[in-house]
C-alpha cells in the first residue's frame, strides 16, 4: 500500500502519543507553577497575594535577587500590599495584565528607579487608591524613574494616584500599551527625555493634564507621542491653559505627535509651547474647551497637517510672534463646528508669521475661517487653496501700518455673513470684501483669484 502525506502525518501523531503514554508523566521543575519559564516568582520569597500584611520587604528581596541573576521576576495574579520599592539595573518584572495588582500604601512613593539601566515592567497594575504617592511635584508619581537608560513599560495600568501616574526624568525607553487613569496631576509626565517613545496608551480621567513632554531648558528632545487615546482631561488647578491639555509639549524640540485620538479636554488637545521643529500630524481631536491645536510662544518651525478637529473654540492657533513664534505649515486639516468662548475665539485657523496655510477645510466658524496676524504681529504669510464655509468672515488679514506682508490667493469661500476676505485692525473689519473688490489700497497684502459665494 502506498501511503500519502496526510496518512503519514496522522500516523506520526498517533505514534508520538503512544510513546508519551508509555513514558509516563514527567516531573515538573520546582516552582514551575509560580515562576514561569526562565525566571523566579515573588511567592518563592514568601510574598502572598490577598493578605493585608505589608509585603514590601520580601518583595524588595525578590526584585534585588532577580535583577542580580538576570532573571524575570513573575508576579502571579492577585493583590499585593506594598510600600516603597526600588528598581535597580536589569530589573525585569512580569505580571498577569489586569490582575497582578500592587496596592501602594498611603504616603508611599510606589516604584522608583534612579541612575539605572535596562528596566522592563509588563502586566502590572499599580494602584494608589487616591492616597499615594506622597509629594506634590513633577518627580512624584506612582512610577518614577530618574536617569534611567532603557526603561520599558508594557501592558501596565496605573490608577488612583494623588499626584502623577508615571513620571520619567532624563530617561530613555518606551511606554506602550499601558492605561493611566484617575490621577490628580498628570497621567504621563516626561522631562528631559533622551530618546523616548510614548505610544498606544489610554490616558483618561486626569485632573490636570494627560501627557506632558517637557525640558528644563529649550533644546532637542525627539520624543515620539503616537497613537494614544486621551480623554477626560480636566483643569482642576485652573489657569489659562497650563492645565486641561491632552498633550502638552514645553521647550522640547523635534517632538512628533502623530495619530492620537484626543477628546473631552477642558482646554487644548495638543499644545506646543516654545517647542521648535514640532510636528503635529494626523490626530483626531474633538470636544475641546479652547484651542484644539496650539503652537505658541518662542518656537521656530512647526508642521500641523492632516488633523481633524470637531468642536473647539479655535481649531489651530499659531501665535506669539511677539515672543519669537515663527515658521509654520498648516496643511490639509479639517476643522468644523467651532464656537465662541466668553465672547472670543470662534476661529478656524489663526496664524501670524512666516507661515504657509494651504489645503485646509474650515466649516462653521462664528468669528472667522482663517485669521492672519494680530495688529502689527504679522509677517510673510501665504494663504492659498483653502475651502472655508459658514463663517462670519472667510479670511481676515491685518492691515495696520506696522503689519507685514500676506498673500491670499485661490481660496474658495462660501456662506459668509460679513465677506469673503476682509482687511482687519485687530478684531475690527475695514473696507469692502476684498474677494470682490481691489486690495490695491492696502500696501501689505496681495489678494487675487479667490472665489466668494
Amino acid at each position: 500500500m502506498v501511503l500519502d502525506r496526510r496518512q503519514m502525518m496522522i500516523g506520526g501523531v498517533g505514534a508520538g502519543a503512544a510513546l508519551a503514554a508509555t513514558a509516563g508523566p514527567r516531573a515538573a521543575p520546582a516552582h514551575a507553577a509560580n515562576s514561569g519559564p526562565g525566571g523566579t516568582s515573588v511567592t518563592d520569597y514568601g510574598v502572598r497575594p490577598g493578605t493585608n500584611a505589608d509585603q514590601t520587604e520580601r518583595f524588595q528581596a525578590a526584585i534585588d535577587d532577580a535583577a542580580k541573576s538576570g532573571q524575570v521576576l513573575h508576579v502571579p495574579a492577585g493583590e499585593y500590599r506594598i510600600g516603597d520599592l526600588r528598581l535597580g539595573s536589569n530589573t525585569l518584572i512580569s505580571g498577569v495584565p489586569g490582575v497582578s495588582v500592587l496596592k501602594v500604601a498611603s504616603g508611599s512613593r510606589g516604584l522608583a528607579a534612579r541612575s539605572a539601566q535596562n528596566i522592563r515592567l509588563s502586566g502590572l497594575v499599580l494602584d494608589g487608591s487616591g492616597n499615594a504617592p506622597e509629594g506634590d511635584g513633577n518627580d512624584s508619581a506612582l512610577l518614577y524613574a530618574d536617569d534611567v537608560t532603557g526603561i520599558y513599560l508594557t501592558a501596565c495600568k496605573v490608577t488612583g494616584s494623588r499626584t502623577n501616574g508615571i513620571s520619567l526624568n532624563a530617561s530613555s525607553g518606551q511606554i506602550s500599551d499601558c492605561e493611566v487613569e484617575d490621577v490628580a496631576l498628570t497621567g504621563i509626565f516626561c522631562n528631559d527625555s533622551t530618546g523616548l517613545d510614548v505610544s498606544h496608551n489610554h490616558v483618561h480621567n486626569c485632573s490636570n493634564n494627560g501627557i506632558q513632554i517637557w525640558r528644563s531648558s529649550a533644546g532637542e528632545d525627539g520624543t515620539i507621542v503616537a497613537h494614544n487615546r486621551i480623554d477626560g482631561i480636566r483643569a482642576a488647578k485652573g489657569g489659562s491653559g497650563q492645565y486641561g491639555n491632552g498633550i502638552n509639549v514645553f521647550r522640547a524640540g523635534s517632538v512628533q505627535v502623530t495619530g492620537n485620538r484626543i477628546i473631552d479636554c477642558h482646554f487644548t488637545a495638543i499644545r506646543g509651547n516654545a517647542a521648535s521643529n514640532f510636528q503635529v500630524i494626523g490626530n483626531s481631536c474633538a470636544r475641546l474647551g479652547e484651542v484644539a491645536i496650539y503652537a505658541e510662544f518662542g518656537f521656530e518651525g512647526t508642521i500641523i497637517a492632516n488633523n481633524l478637529v470637531d468642536r473647539a473654540a479655535t481649531g489651530i492657533s499659531i501665535t506669539n510672534f511677539n515672543e519669537g513664534g515663527r515658521m509654520a505649515v498648516a496643511q490639509g486639516n479639517l476643522i468644523r463646528n467651532l464656537f465662541m468662548r466668553e465672547g472670543e475665539r470662534g476661529v478656524g485657523i489663526a496664524v501670524e508669521a512666516d507661515a504657509i496655510v494651504t489645503g485646509n477645510l474650515v466649516e462653521g466658524a462664528p468669528a472667522g475661517g482663517i485669521m492672519i496676524g494680530w495688529g502689527k504681529y504679522q509677517r510673510d504669510v501665504n494663504v492659498t487653496g483653502n475651502l472655508i464655509r459658514e463663517a462670519r468672515i472667510g479670511i481676515g488679514v491685518s492691515t495696520v501700518p506696522d503689519a507685514g506682508y500676506a498673500y491670499i490667493t485661490n481660496n474658495m469661500i462660501s456662506v459668509t455673513a460679513e465677506g469673503g476676505v476682509r482687511a482687519m485692525d485687530h478684531a475690527k473689519p475695514l473696507g469692502p470684501d476684498l474677494a470682490k473688490n481691489s486690495s490695491e489700497s492696502f500696501r501689505n497684502i496681495a489678494v487675487f483669484g479667490n472665489v466668494s459665494l
